[in-house]
């Protein structure tokens, strides 16, 4: 029978590939149904905005891994090997009240102080040094009196705080020697916890059979085309960017905190059970705590960064005088120590080079500065891509303007402590990442998948993928840390 066209076609099939007029499809009319939006000009390469999305690597730049089987970790750090305290001075008796150590962050217990009948010391006040000898000793009233004049009152000195250092000791001919009882070495103490991290990507039954794939290129390298495994993937680097962001900005807990008494069973002990076993110290925590701060390096003029730096030197020549640090800093601060650098020279032949460059007025001009020597240290700057995310750090430096970090200095090499656990002295890098780990057992990076999805392990129709790790860091010698805010 024939066949009659429906009168609403807009175009007749040419059986050859050939453009005419009368078979031209027009997909913006509207009549037809063939509206422009149904079909869609699909790009299957997804577009990199961001470019590297992840923040982790710092701690495995600057650290290790070791795997720990305990609750806790402690390990104890050396103490100052020479004695030196800071007091109050009496004038008229040369009594001296020792109040602390002069250089520990531990808590002094009254009259366990190292200083004897003999020894020879300095005494400081803020306009005058005597050289005096103990003569007498009450717990913690030292009498040191002058060699020169008397009562320490014709040599400058003012009533008020001191610091006393012992120099060594003077004794008669054929004296014998008085002490009873000998000076221990002093160390501290430190511990902290590891904290059980979890996350999971969930994806049900269902939306696992329907395949839709689309070409990527993910931060660990991998490219080709993937479907709904693409956000499990985006997951995992997630999961892996909050291990490391935990060990940088953790915190222990305070008992009865609001956090211990509100939350309940997520806290240790319960509700109001006035428990501090939760929470781990971070890096930047643990610096604050134990370290040093600066508010240098502000950009304001190469003369005063350059003072500020002094600063930091003047600081670490009273700490550990660790020859060689690493400098992780965000862009602003970054601009500013090469802006700093660059005054140093003039820019033209004849200009004196600093550190290890070799400036020829004939290279390529080149403002950034990778690492520069002032003084006796090394300094080998790295742009700290965490402190200047948008989405990591660099989003809560922008709004908090005032206590924002902008980099951490860090000492290269490693430190002697003491294993309270293993009890012996090892060799570790200054920062290290404990994980719970044993025969049986390894926690330091979990991941299993449960479901009915792919190989069935239960009744759930879903896919899901576990992740879990129980971590903390390990900040060894924080005093020779520098933190700038």
């Amino acid at each position: 029978m024939p066949i009659t066209a429906g009168g609403s076609l807009n175009s007749v099939p040419n059986p050859i590939q050939q453009a005419l007029s009368t078979n031209y499809i027009d997909f913006t009319d509207g009549a037809t149904g063939w509206e422009q939006q149904y079909l869609p000009d699909l790009m299957e390469k997804e577009a990199e905005v961001f470019g590297n999305r992840t923040v982790s690597g710092f701690l495995s730049q600057v650290g290790a891994e070791e795997a720990m089987s305990s609750d806790r970790v402690v390990w104890s750090e050396q103490g100052r090997l020479h004695l030196a305290y800071t007091g109050t001075l009496v004038i008229g008796t040369s009594v001296v009240t020792i109040g602390a150590h002069a250089s520990s962050t531990g808590t002094y217990v009254a009259g366990s102080h190292g200083l004897r009948i003999g020894d020879t010391c300095l005494v400081a006040c803020s306009t005058q040094t005597y050289v005096g000898k103990v003569t007498a000793i009450a717990t913690d009233a030292v009498t040191i009196l002058p060699y020169e004049g008397t009562h320490a009152t014709n040599v400058g000195m003012t009533a008020g705080a001191v610091t006393v250092l012992k120099i060594g000791s003077e004794w008669m001919k054929g004296s014998d020697t008085p002490y009873t009882t000998a000076n221990e070495p002093s160390f501290l103490s430190f511990e902290n916890k590891p904290v059980i991290i979890r996350d999971m990507y969930h994806v049900s039954g269902s939306d696992a059979s329907q395949v839709g794939w689309i070409e990527t290129t993910s931060e660990d390298g991998q490219s080709g085309y993937l479907w709904y495994l693409k956000a499990e993937g985006e997951t995992r680097l997630r999961f892996t960017d909050n291990l490391e962001m935990t060990c940088l900005e953790g915190v222990r807990g305070v008992a009865a905190s609001t956090l211990d008494t509100g939350v309940g069973t997520l806290m240790p002990g319960g509700a109001g059970g006035g428990n501090d076993d939760f929470g781990t110290q971070g890096l930047f925590d643990a610096i604050e705590t134990r370290g040093n701060a600066s508010n240098g390096i502000t950009g304001i003029t190469c003369a005063t960064d350059l003072a500020e730096f002094d600063a930091i030197l003047a600081e670490f020549d009273r700490q550990g005088a660790i020859e060689e640090n690493m400098m992780f800093v965000d862009r602003n601060t970054s601009l500013a120590i090469d802006d700093m650098l660059a005054c140093m020279n003039s820019y033209g032949a004849g200009g004196t080079s600093y550190g290890v460059f070799d400036n020829s007025e004939d290279m390529a001009l080149n403002l950034g500065f990778s690492g520069f020597r002032r003084g006796s240290y090394d300094f080998y700057k790295s742009d700290w891509k965490y402190l200047n995310d948008a989405g990591a750090r660099g989003a809560i430096n922008a709004r908090d303007l005032t206590t924002g970090i902008r980099g951490v200095i860090v000492p290269a090499g490693v430190s002697s402590v003491y294993d309270q656990i293993l009890g012996k002295n090892l060799k570790r890098p200054f920062l290290h990442v404990r994980y719970r780990a044993s025969n049986t057992e390894s926690r330091k990076f979990k991941t299993w998948t449960t479901g009915s999805v792919g190989a069935a392990t239960s009744e759930l129709d879903a896919m899901r993928v576990n992740y879990l790790s129980e971590r903390c860091l390990v900040t060894q010698g924080a005093n020779n840390f520098m933190l700038l805010n």
